[in-house]
């Protein structure tokens, strides 16, 4: 499943400031480019058994401290506002092309398009109390069972769609790369504000651009910096819906 990627992505560059002029010196320099550039990241001894503390821990503390009062208050609200299930339960894609099953807080009204069709900004899908849960990610919360399970890990490239996996691995080149590393409740391309609806294929390009950069660069303390990023972000969309007000 490994691929060279030939994506643009902002990691160190070869220090070699003259390009040679002649063919074989340019395609020689060229190779050298783009073994230094995209040569395949082997993060610290002990990430793996740290992230997955990690994982299990906060999940843990998240799903007693917080999911054990707050389920029921949504389950309510979910019911009283629309017809169906409480949990909404998809197929999604995880590490290695492997499916499972992934958990969510149903925001949508029950229809037949929900494991084809994309969500969009003002779908008419969505109920009422799912406008809010989807802005503030809290729908995403029970996907902290997904994480104790071990299908997916609380940072990583989102998981998507069995659908959408089949349908971008057909037509953007190297998007298969993001499936060698464990799906994740957020990612960098989550915390350079690429969420929700793909539009366009330039923007799903650049999403997969940062999943490729995290995939090179994972660390213990780049986790750490997009689960906080990722926290704050939740914390003032949460606020601006509520109060109306943009927040500088």
């Amino acid at each position: 499943m490994k691929q060279q990627t030939t994506l643009d992505l902002p990691l160190p560059k070869v220090q070699n400031t003259a390009i040679p002029q002649t063919d074989m010196a340019s395609i020689r320099y060229m190779f050298q480019e783009m073994n230094q550039q995209y040569l395949e990241h082997q993060p610290a001894p002990y990430y793996v058994a740290v992230k997955r503390i990690m994982d299990v821990s906060l999940s843990a503390l998240f799903i007693v401290g917080v999911m054990s009062w707050l389920t029921p208050i949504l389950a309510i609200l979910i019911k009283l506002t629309s017809k169906g299930p409480v949990f909404f339960v998809q197929k999604r894609t995880g590490y290695m092309g492997l499916e499972f099953d992934c958990f969510k807080f149903r925001t949508m009204y029950v229809n037949d398009e929900a494991d084809v069709r994309q969500v969009s900004i003002n779908d008419n899908r969505i109920t009422k109390i799912g406008k809010f849960l989807r802005v503030t990610h809290l729908d995403e919360t029970p996907q902290f069972f997904n994480v104790l399970l071990g299908d997916m890990s609380i940072v990583g490239p989102r998981p998507h769609m069995l659908y959408h996996t089949k349908y971008y691995s057909e037509c953007i080149p190297y998007y298969n790369l993001r499936l060698e590393v464990q799906p994740g409740m957020t990612g960098m391309a989550q915390i350079k504000d690429y969420i929700g609806e793909i539009s366009v294929e330039r923007e799903l390009r650049k999403r997969i651009q940062w999943d490729i950069y995290y995939m090179k660069n994972r660390s213990v303390s780049l986790d750490i910096n997009i689960l906080f990023t990722t926290m704050i972000c939740v914390f003032v969309k949460g606020y601006e819906m509520i109060t109306g007000k943009k927040s500088k």
